[in-house]
């Protein structure tokens, strides 16, 4: 039986499930990241509405991501695509930082009215309805990162089903537990895009892969050692400053 799950997935099985174990923790942190976002979002509703309008962002969600799920296989024959999703991935990461380093404004509710989006709805669908389409349309984007963080980690369509899969779950059952870690280790969320931009370099990485093939430093790259090597760092991010925090205080926790 073994042998036949080494044979589908193409890689033995401890590989795959350090794999998958990588795919859990990004695809959960990411889950939670999207919902926090989403949720500033609606903030400038009034209360009765907010709810039904996160409903909605769920329920584009799960659509949105169930769509990337179908077209996954397709998605990665198209070998441009990973380093333009390398691209993204690294931009994400920096806006991250960038908006750390930011001086605090002191508002919690994102800028809709920065997103063409909602100024184009908000005139002919009201404030609800431009908020529902501007959560719908930040969901599209939410997908399309789930794919390309478990595309950074392996080129095997079954485990990369499998990661987008798991963000589906994660957005229903995990990411409320994750919250929790957040607020006890709120460092966690700078090793989340400390490793998202990792997963951005490595997927950059496929363009000069792509026209130097035959080179061995390309050959290596796209290997099963190269990937199992980054799931591994991947994984150090998360329980290296766990570990440490639970050993030596550092970095600190926070008390809830």
């Amino acid at each position: 039986m073994f042998e036949f799950f080494e044979q589908l997935l193409g890689t033995d099985l401890e590989n795959a499930a350090i794999i998958v174990f990588n795919l859990i923790l990004i695809e959960s942190l990411l889950s939670v990241d999207n919902a926090a976002v989403l949720a500033t979002m609606v903030m400038d509703l009034p209360p009765h509405q907010r709810a039904k309008a996160l409903r909605y962002g769920i329920i584009g969600a799960y659509a949105f991501r169930g769509l990337c799920l179908i077209f996954a296989a397709y998605l990665i024959r198209i070998w441009w695509l990973k380093p333009l999703g390398g691209l993204y991935l690294l931009y994400l990461a920096y806006d991250f930082f960038q908006s750390k380093l930011a001086p605090p404004t002191g508002d919690d509710t994102l800028n809709k009215e920065e997103k063409w989006f909602y100024r184009i709805t908000l005139g002919w669908m009201g404030p609800f309805w431009a908020t529902v389409v501007a959560v719908e349309v930040m969901d599209l984007a939410f997908s399309m990162d789930n794919v390309f963080a478990a595309v950074a980690f392996t080129d095997n369509i079954y485990l990369i089903c499998t990661g987008v899969f798991i963000g589906i779950l994660a957005m229903r059952f995990v990411a409320q537990w994750f919250v929790r870690l957040l607020e006890r280790h709120p460092y966690l969320e700078y090793s989340a895009f400390i490793v998202i931009g990792i997963l951005g370099l490595k997927l950059f990485l496929a363009l000069p892969c792509h026209f130097c093939q035959d080179e061995p430093w390309a050959e290596w790259i796209e290997s099963e050692q190269a990937d199992l090597i980054v799931s591994l760092v991947t994984a150090a991010f998360f329980f290296v400053p766990l570990l440490t925090s639970s050993l030596l205080n550092w970095p600190g926790r926070r008390r809830v």
